[in-house]
């Protein structure tokens, strides 16, 4: 072959990968892959990579593969904005799946909002983020963290007898973004925007107080650096509190939480923790400590939501069996959320036959309880703000060394009753 056609064929191949490059839809997420973030970092960089390669193996969306491009923000929110940026700005990607964290999504939502960029939000349930005026923003989850201590007093009051119930409680949690939400809704705090101190909401009496349950005890520790988890779990045992709420902003958190528990004796008749529902916590506490312990979940192997995936029927079964084949573990709620947000958004593009995110944007706006973006986590349909409509947390508890569903009751197969008062560590 002569020099010429050497030349002429390498133009060839190399006009032919940049087309089909530019026939791909790229899509970036910018994930804490490491840092303090680390742990579910990692998981939602599986569960945004197992539904890509699941779509391009059906073909891809609108024809064309997908490209991820997942980048490592270490857990600090000034490299996510800088990440996000690039991603828009030189990588020129199509969409864009959230980041890990409250405290990484909010300052992220004001960069997406400026280009207009579909913001489907795995991990970021602090109402702030919801308040700002976004009409971009889709979370796929229940809803705003300050609401889940509905959920939780729900089973309180339902699962256990009347006259039973904890009358005290401590509540202890991380300085975090998701944890100081969570702790304003127990608490009954009004809610304000950290930027402008302007009112967002108003809580009170708060959750517990609704319950008939008056906070002894309220502790924070900072968001890095803690160690001195003894002290803490000392302080709650001498509090005498009947239940311990421990909002932790990781599952690491969780299980230094109640390890110190363990150690020091202590004896609650309830305890609920915002985090614990990953294989690293029953790994990390042993399933004597955690016995008894509940958490509110998004996403459980067990419950049987039915879904779509590349325009076909796609199970929870499914998403577990071909997680446990990709990955030698079966999944917990860090990675099926961010397989959901991946759904979503080959749902958006299928329905507006376009990877332009405004008419991404008014196809998902439309959405609604009978037709719904469906995924693993359940059917989503999202209010002006960007908050789900129509749905309840799964209350688990860990009995057995296993993690079961106990509430809502009669709504899925499955759920056993609920174990009270804790046994003790």
């Amino acid at each position: 072959m002569t020099l010429a056609r050497i030349l002429a064929a390498t133009t060839a191949m190399v006009f032919a990968a940049t087309a089909a490059h530019a026939e791909s839809i790229r899509i970036g997420a910018s994930l804490p892959i490491t840092g303090g973030l680390s742990v579910s970092g990692e998981k939602h960089k599986r569960g945004y990579e197992l539904c890509t390669k699941l779509i391009n193996e059906a073909g891809g969306i609108l024809g064309r593969q997908v490209d991820l491009i997942v980048s490592d923000n270490r857990s600090d929110p000034a490299t996510a904005i800088n990440q996000y940026e690039r991603f828009i700005n030189v990588d020129k990607v199509d969409a864009v799946y959230g980041t890990f964290s409250s405290r990484l999504t909010f300052p992220v939502a004001a960069i997406l909002s400026k280009y207009n960029m579909v913001h489907a939000v795995p991990s970021g349930g602090a109402l702030r983020i919801y308040e700002q005026g976004y009409r971009n923003l889709f979370y796929f989850q229940v809803s705003a963290a300050e609401y889940t201590g509905k959920d939780v007093t729900a089973v309180i009051h339902d699962l256990i007898p009347a006259g039973e119930g904890p009358k005290s409680a401590a509540i202890v949690s991380a300085d975090d973004f998701f944890a100081n939400a969570i702790a304003a809704g127990l608490l009954g705090e009004k809610v304000k925007d950290p930027a402008t101190d302007k009112e967002i909401a108003d809580l009170a009496p708060g959750y517990l107080a609704n319950a008939g349950i008056k906070v002894v005890m309220q502790e924070k520790w900072p968001e890095e650096g803690f160690n001195d988890w003894l002290n803490l779990a000392n302080s709650i045992k001498r509090s005498g509190a009947e239940m311990v709420v421990g909002l932790t902003a990781s599952a690491e958190e969780a299980v230094q939480l109640t390890r110190a528990l363990k150690t020091v004796g202590a004896t609650p008749k309830l305890v609920y923790l915002s985090q614990g529902a990953q294989n690293e916590f029953i790994e990390g506490v042993g399933k004597d400590a955690a016995d008894g312990v509940m958490i509110h979940t998004t996403w459980h192997k067990d419950v049987p939501f039915e879904s779509t995936l590349a325009g076909k029927p796609f199970s929870n079964g499914d998403f577990v069996k071909a997680f446990t084949a990709a990955h030698g573990v079966e999944p917990d709620e860090d990675s099926a959320i961010p397989f959901a947000v991946c759904q979503g958004i080959e749902q958006a593009i299928t329905g507006a036959g376009s990877t332009d995110n405004a008419k991404m944007a008014e196809w998902l706006h439309a959405r609604t309880k009978d037709a719904p973006v469906q995924t693993v986590l359940g059917r989503f349909n999202w209010d002006e703000r960007g908050l789900a409509q129509n749905k309840s947390h799964i209350m688990t508890q860990w009995q057995g060394g296993n993690l079961k569903f106990v509430y809502p009751k009669g709504e899925f197969e499955g759920v056993v009753p609920f174990s009270y008062p804790k046994a003790g560590f």
